[in-house]
């Protein structure tokens, strides 16, 4: 365990964080309490309190840190700088620990502290300053595009149900890029208290909107690609892999890939491990895997279904595996395990993320 190696002077910060605010609490070696909970503002001259806090407790041995992809990142991002290099642990589990212990931020704070001390739950998180970081945000900048883009479509069809029955029969037979044309060149000029020009009004909108999602769709896709083939270009190349399976992968992994141990670790971040279901005569039974990271398992599920259609080698697996006796589920299940191994190895092995400042004062 962690703190058979440990001294009652070493010193387990843990950290609830929340958007305005983030609570500390101390426990020594030992798992004593040291101290009084510490609360401070989510901002760099809160952190350099709690840094100052925690370095007059004794010698600080770990900070352990909930939510650091979230609103702990500031927190995290600051201690690194300063030289330490925290660890991310879960909140606790809401029909267990809290039914028994309560809830409060004290509370989860210290369950935090007694995670890193265990070490148990413990992950080294994302530093998230790095090329990778980048492709984060312009993924999310293209696919709330995407989500939205498809809303309109839906919304703009929908309402063509209700249209006049003129307007309707010369619009529905129309294909989606032309009617959505047909739509944005509509007359809306007149009395919007008429509904022939409010129907007129609400598609011509829709319309538009479509097509201005669209154009942006394009500038994100192409910026999306140029970070990722600089990022990883033998991942980008892969077969069934593409663009934005690739940036899917990169994600999940983080700037700093060696977080991740080996293959094995990464294949059940990505939830494609296989889980244990045997007992007595079903011993060496397995089912799916329904954690880990949900977007990555189903990226490597879309890349799987490619290569099922069209890769020489995984058609002649499935054949085989089919004449085995295994169910197409079980071997899309095998599949995406030996992507996942596949695509480890192709990771860029080393962090595009800025290594953290020597240690120095908080002040």
């Amino acid at each position: 365990m962690a703190s058979i190696a440990l001294e009652r002077s070493d010193v387990i910060v843990g950290v609830d964080t929340h958007k305005d605010q983030h609570v500390a609490v101390a426990i020594d070696g030992l798992g004593g309490r040291v101290g009084e909970p510490l609360e401070i503002v989510a901002t760099n001259d809160g952190y350099a309190e709690l840094l100052s806090w925690a370095l007059s407790l004794g010698r600080v041995h770990l900070f352990a840190v909930e939510g650091c992809g979230s609103y702990g990142i500031g927190l995290a991002r600051f201690l690194r700088r300063h030289g330490h290099q925290p660890v991310e642990v879960a909140r606790p589990p809401r029909a267990g620990a809290r039914r028994m212990s309560g809830k409060s931020d004290a509370i989860d704070a210290e369950h935090a502290a007694r995670m890193g001390l265990a070490g148990t739950g413990v992950v080294t998180p994302k530093l998230a300053d790095g090329q990778v970081e980048a492709i984060r945000l312009v993924k999310i900048a293209r696919d709330t595009a995407v989500k939205s883009r498809a809303t309109a479509m839906v919304t703009l069809k929908a309402v063509l149900v209700t249209a006049p029955q003129e307007l309707r029969d010369q619009l529905e037979p129309l294909s989606d890029f032309k009617l959505l044309t047909s739509c944005a060149e509509l007359d809306t000029t007149g009395d919007l208290s008429d509904p022939a020009i409010a129907i007129h009004h609400t598609l011509a909108a829709l319309a538009n909107r479509w097509l201005a999602l669209h154009d942006e769709i394009k500038t994100h896709a192409k910026h999306l690609e140029t970070l990722t083939r600089t990022a990883a270009p033998q991942l980008v190349d892969a077969y069934g892999v593409g663009l934005d399976i690739a940036a899917q992968m990169l994600i999940t992994a983080g700037d700093n890939t060696s977080r991740v141990r080996n293959e094995a670790a990464f294949a059940k971040l990505c939830g494609v491990c296989p889980i244990p279901t045997g007992s007595g005569k079903t011993n060496g039974r397995h089912r799916l895997n329904r954690g880990g990271n949900r977007q990555a398992n189903a990226a490597l599920y879309r890349a799987v279904i490619v290569r099922m259609r069209w890769h020489e080698p995984t058609i002649a697996y499935v054949t085989r595996r089919t004449t085995d006796g295994l169910s197409k589920k079980d071997i899309i299940r095998c599949l995406k395990r030996y992507l996942a191994r596949e695509l480890y190895q192709l990771l860029p092995t080393t962090s595009t993320a800025t290594e953290p400042a020597p240690l120095r004062s908080a002040a």
